[in-house]
């Protein structure tokens, strides 16, 4: 499923025109047809993860099986920055365009490594522009091309050859996302572009992440208008409303899509992954189904209208986002060739549907799951499970998953597991604590699948147990606890933990004595506008955010305002379950690499992903790491993928899984690699920030290519 924008090496024998007949036909102002048409010698990766389908996939095959043992890096570039560059670069006529962590943006000479220009959105709106931007969008139409980033909330349209940006696109270059979205008296909400859309026809489509009710929405390359717009969580008189409480459309948050999407652009069908609604762990405000909260829907892409969905997950309360755009793909089952989307979870569930009517390709059930011990927090009695694929990590911890790489290990975990038990990937909620397997960040996550035209699908997930519990926001006796520790405890604990020690893991950092390091001015700033990967909370009462920031202080004093005042529990925040040398509780793999036939159905073959040397030393075998950023696979017979956490980039045999090359990285290569050509050359390119599972954090670009 290759973009039809994007051209590859394959040079045709053509006879060659007199010089006589080419200076005649320019003196009658008449040019060959040839003449205008892209370079077969140079091969684009126009769009994010290679294509619209978003595939991963490229036709290049001038680095393959024979060769890949001699791939070098050729050019570095250091964007000077840290931490979580998960940038999938696009590569257009050899410049190379990428968002750096401070979403600044790049177009760099994709053969040397210059730099041509740099875009700073702070240089226009200062402020908080936002983190973990996965890449842009290209547009073109004639000597028109354009580069489209969001920062804040806004989308930006540059001019591709400048970086300047176009007076002529919203106001000055610029469109607020929140504009046109009906919020009842309340302010526009922020939309956050963490993942890019795509381009129809002279649209681009594009959800995002959002403090309000969730959106998709198309605007006109050229002017910036909104063409149209998809309300997530329905209104009255729209599909799915009444799987919500009746007033919920007007308070109701979330449902968005920030993993980004995939276009079918031959039928114009934009297919839609969204997040749970909020808040993620508590539903008693939201009963019912939340459509189309955790769901895949298919959207005519000329008008937005609804054509099919199909919800993954019922009423989530266990942030079970559709972490990934799905892949659109084609595969053969009893004869017939069926044109299908994949939608990976986070449970490591694999969902395929035919494309256009929405059918699944395997039986999907419906599977009794725990329910709530609290009486306030009912939960949905059933969770989907497809018949095929199988689940492609365990789907519960068990006896047999105590970790075995030493015997303090085994000890920790076996008791750990006998005390609190496990029920799977949808553990009721509680006040116990509960091992959630697979953890809050997969199975699958954002890096995405590759596909290749085979039909085979190519993903790698996360085997990590994590802790899950709820917490009461009010004193045993029923009496409620300060306003201050109240509100911190319902917006702020779920990423900054009750006690204020963070997860450096998952880089959120800790606020336990904060009052030492900053000020109220400083606090408040933060709690109103967010920074890096924090929302601002601008939409809540000035009384909630001051008093977080008294409880922050420590000169929180004013009581909570009895029993009405927010949930009654909140989350105990995100915690990964390590033994006591800090590995991950569970016996390994800890990340792997697979490969499923989906004209079967069948797993094709999995491998670890990632090792620790130091255990390797011990003689333990490699046992895979947290990952997180996708593969590209090459009709070279490659699969080349980054990921893990020991900063290492690999090359594996898409039919066996075998490591065929690899190579060391400044830092963990958490993005999802490109691949393109430049005059006969093809190139491999990642962008390595680390800042993920604890490692450490740059902002580096590495391209690799075969010696001339």
């Amino acid at each position: 499923m290759v973009d039809a924008g994007v051209y590859y090496p394959v040079i045709p024998r053509k006879p060659v025109m007199p010089i006589s007949l080419i200076l005649s036909l320019i003196a009658l102002g008449v040019a060959p047809a040839s003449w205008g048409q892209p370079n077969p010698r140079n091969a684009d990766w126009a769009v994010y993860l290679g294509d619209k389908a978003t595939s991963h996939y490229s036709r290049l095959d001038q680095i393959d099986r024979s060769n890949v043992t001699r791939l070098r890096p050729v050019w570095t570039y250091e964007t000077g920055e840290k931490g979580e560059f998960q940038s999938n670069a696009i590569v257009v006529n050899g410049v190379l365009y990428t968002a750096t962590t401070s979403r600044k943006i790049l177009a760099i000479d994709a053969v040397t490594g210059k730099q041509n220009w740099m875009f700073d959105p702070a240089e226009h709106r200062p402020g908080n522009q936002g983190r973990r931007q996965r890449g842009v969008v290209y547009w073109a139409s004639g000597a028109d091309r354009r580069i489209f980033t969001g920062a804040g909330p806004y989308l930006y349209a540059l001019n591709a050859a400048t970086g300047k940006l176009i007076p002529g696109f919203g106001k000055n270059g610029s469109v607020h996302m929140g504009e046109g979205v009906e919020t009842y008296g309340a302010a526009a909400p922020s939309v956050v572009i963490n993942t890019p859309g795509s381009i129809y026809k002279d649209m681009y489509i594009v959800g995002g992440s959002t403090n309000g009710p969730g959106t998709i929405r198309a605007y006109d390359v050229r002017t910036g208008r909104l063409r149209w717009l998809f309300n997530v969580i329905p209104r009255p008189g729209e599909y799915g409303y009444h799987s919500w409480p009746p007033e919920a459309y007007k308070t109701a948050g979330g449902a968005s899509n920030w993993s980004g999407l995939s276009l079918d652009e031959k039928r114009g069908i934009v297919y839609v992954p969204t997040e749970t609604a909020g808040p993620d762990f508590w539903g008693a405000d939201r009963k019912g189904a939340n459509l189309f909260a955790n769901s895949l829907v298919a959207l005519d892409a000329n008008t937005g209208k609804r054509i099919w969905h199909y919800q993954l997950v019922h009423h989530d309360l266990l942030d079970k986002d559709l972490p990934a755009p799905p892949v659109l793909l084609t595969v053969k089952q009893k004869g017939l060739t069926i044109d299908a989307v994949a939608q990976g979870a986070k449970n490591g569930l694999l969902f395929v549907f035919d494309r256009v009517n929405g059918e699944p390709l395997w039986p999907v059930h419906e599977v009794p799951i725990p329910q709530s011990e609290l009486a306030e927090e009912p939960t949905w009695p059933t969770q989907p499970v497809p018949d095929k694929p199988a689940p492609l990590t365990r789907q519960t911890y068990t006896i047999d998953d105590v970790s075995n790489i030493s015997p303090a290990a085994r000890e920790a975990t076996t008791m750990r597991f006998r005390k609190g038990g496990s029920h799977g990937a949808y553990p009721a909620p509680s006040l116990k604590e509960s091992i959630i397997m697979p953890g809050f960040d997969g199975g699958m996550e954002w890096g995405g699948a590759a596909a290749d035209p085979g039909g085979v699908y190519y993903a790698n997930v996360n085997e990590i147990p994590w802790i899950y519990q709820m917490i009461p926001t009010r004193n045993a006796d029923g009496r409620p606890v300060s306003a201050g520790e109240r509100a911190y405890k319902i917006h702020c604990s779920y990423c900054h933990g009750l006690d204020r020690k963070g997860d450096a893991a998952s880089g959120f950092p800790a606020l336990e004595g904060i009052e030492r390091r900053s000020g109220r001015e400083a606090l408040t700033r933060v709690v109103n506008g967010g920074v890096g990967r924090m929302p601002g909370f601008g939409a809540l009462p000035e009384a909630q955010r001051r008093s977080i920031v008294d409880f922050l202080l420590g000169e929180d004093r004013a009581p909570a305002t009895g029993r009405g005042d927010g949930p009654a529990y909140v989350f105990g925040g995100f915690r990964r379950w390590f033994d006591p040398e800090g590995y991950p509780a569970i016996k390994p793999p800890w990340g792997t690499l697979n490969a499923v036939d989906l004209n079967t159905g069948e797993l094709k073959w999995r491998v670890p992903l990632g090792e620790y040397p130091e255990l390797t030393a011990r003689g333990i075998p490699p046992t895979g790491t947290e990952n997180y950023g996708g593969p590209v696979v090459t009709a070279g017979g490659l699969l080349f993928i980054g990921a893990s956490a020991d900063e290492t980039f690999r090359a594996f045999d898409k039919d066996t899984g075998k490591i065929l090359w690899k190579a060391k990285l400044p830092f963990s290569g958490n993005a999802t690699p490109s691949t393109y050509m430049v005059n006969g050359k093809q190139y491999v390119t990642i962008s390595a920030g680390g800042g993920k599972s604890g490692r450490p954090a740059g902002g580096s670009i590495v391209t690799f290519a075969l010696p001339d």
